[in-house]
């Protein structure tokens, strides 16, 4: 710790393993990193977490209603600056309290999807959210109409994801942020064209970097095709199935899907319908020694999504840090990445291509191996949690100099109205701390 920053404390507001998401496995990829560039409090709104995160750290349970500043730096062992970075997903489950807490509290907040639309509706429904401050929100950035929408969706006459592309409802957990992270070029982009006074900074997604791979894939027999995580309706495994119903009879193949489907009732059905019940088998959430087993079996894992919710993928790094190849839809993140990486699908020739693919790669499984060494590399390159680590705190370093800057510069504006860019001594001090802010001048 250098001696202008001593004793650097984060607190890092975020779901925690056993939840079942990957941001909680994200930050235990991370934390061994990150505790030795600074004293870590992990904070929950949890009953329960993994103890061993505790090697590493503080772990410590709160109210997000309650809790106050004081409370945070009560918890510190030492006396020098101290940051919070909050972590906000798509689902209510994990991060309804996080949504309440950074609407008092100011922090880094770090936007794992930018479309949350879904998030904040459902935090309503289970009375996690009040319904005023959520159409309040919508009426603020997205003026009369976003009102309008959001009563729709709250009456379920209108669905969420259904509106995201156009109303994504970032905005709505940005009015305390000091600072925005994010993991997508998209993501940042749209947070600095809808609030340029906030300071936005862009870091890779990180995932642990594992050992080669072990070759295990079989060159005979059936396809193996695998698909997991959080499967939503933009997941595209409706569209997957149909497609593989429209394969030739003796199309050989296996589909493992692993994780917690949004509507499994849904899925059931369109298998008896589709008659692929025999071949394909649903899962449900396993863990995770069975889902590497079935990444370093699988022949192609499918990881297409649309719409895409500004998110980097922690799939598709896992996928990658297994040596798979994966198949996915050109579309937000996924098309900032080189060719070569993966199986790339248009989603407007979607069913071809796929059908294609299939052919492809059921007559040479070994097609395969080209695409996940190069993955691999990618990965290996620009995804290492100890660099991530570092930047981090980089970021901490230049939110708490320019907390006061910031605080006032956005006091001086409504976020809705005139949007004040920062001044170039205000982006001088920033860029002075890191390197991974990007501006315009």
């Amino acid at each position: 710790m250098d001696a202008a920053h001593p004793h650097l404390t984060i607190h890092w507001i975020s779901p925690l393993p056993p939840a079942e998401t990957d941001i909680a496995h994200y930050t235990a990829r991370i934390l061994p990193a990150l505790s030795a560039n600074a004293e870590v409090i992990l904070w929950t709104n949890a009953l329960e977490w993994d103890l061993t995160l505790e090697r590493f750290c503080t772990v410590k349970r709160f109210d997000p209603d309650t809790i106050l500043p004081r409370d945070f730096t009560a918890a510190r062992r030492g006396a020098g600056p101290e940051i919070l970075f909050a972590h906000i997903g798509n689902s209510w489950v994990y991060h309804a309290g996080l949504l309440r807490l950074v609407q008092r509290i100011p922090s880094i907040v770090v936007l794992h999807d930018l479309a949350i639309q879904e998030l904040m509706i459902e935090a309503v429904e289970y009375d996690e959210w009040e319904a005023q401050a959520y159409l309040a929100g919508m009426q603020k950035w997205y003026g009369a109409e976003g009102a309008e929408i959001g009563q729709a969706c709250l009456d379920k006459t209108q669905k969420g994801a259904a509106i995201s592309s156009q109303m994504p409802g970032f905005e709505l957990v940005l009015k305390k942020a000091r600072a925005v992270l994010t993991h997508t070029d998209m993501a940042r982009d749209a947070v600095q064209a809808r609030l340029p006074q906030l300071p936005c900074f862009l870091l890779p997604l990180p995932f642990e970097i594992g050992p080669q791979p072990p070759l295990t894939r079989a060159s005979s027999g059936p396809l193996r095709l695998l698909q997991f995580g959080w499967i939503g309706p933009n997941r595209r495994l409706e569209q997957v199935l149909e497609a593989l119903a429209q394969m030739p009879a003796d199309f050989d193949y296996r589909l493992d899907v692993m994780g917690k489907i949004w509507n499994p009732d849904l899925i059931r059905t369109k298998l008896a319908q589709l008659g692929l019940g025999e071949r394909v088998r649903l899962h449900g959430f396993v863990p995770e020694p069975v889902l590497e087993d079935a990444l370093r079996q699988a022949h192609l894992v499918l990881n297409l999504r649309h719409p895409s919710m500004g998110e980097a993928s922690g799939s598709q790094l896992r996928i990658w840090n297994a040596g798979a190849a994966a198949a996915v839809t050109r579309e937000g993140w996924y098309a900032g990445l080189p060719e070569g990486v993966a199986y790339f699908v248009d989603l407007e020739d979607e069913m071809t291509q796929l059908h294609e693919l299939f052919m492809q790669l059921a007559a040479d499984h070994s097609l395969v191996k080209d695409v996940g060494t190069a993955g691999r590399a990618y990965f290996e390159a620009h995804h290492a949690p100890e660099t991530y680590a570092q930047e981090i705190v980089k970021l901490a370093k230049a939110t708490v100099l320019t907390a006061a800057h910031i605080l006032a510069l956005r006091s001086t504006a409504d976020l809705q109205g005139e949007r004040h860019p920062l001044s170039e001594m205000q982006k001088e001090r920033l860029n002075a701390f890191s390197g991974t802010l990007k501006r315009d001048t």
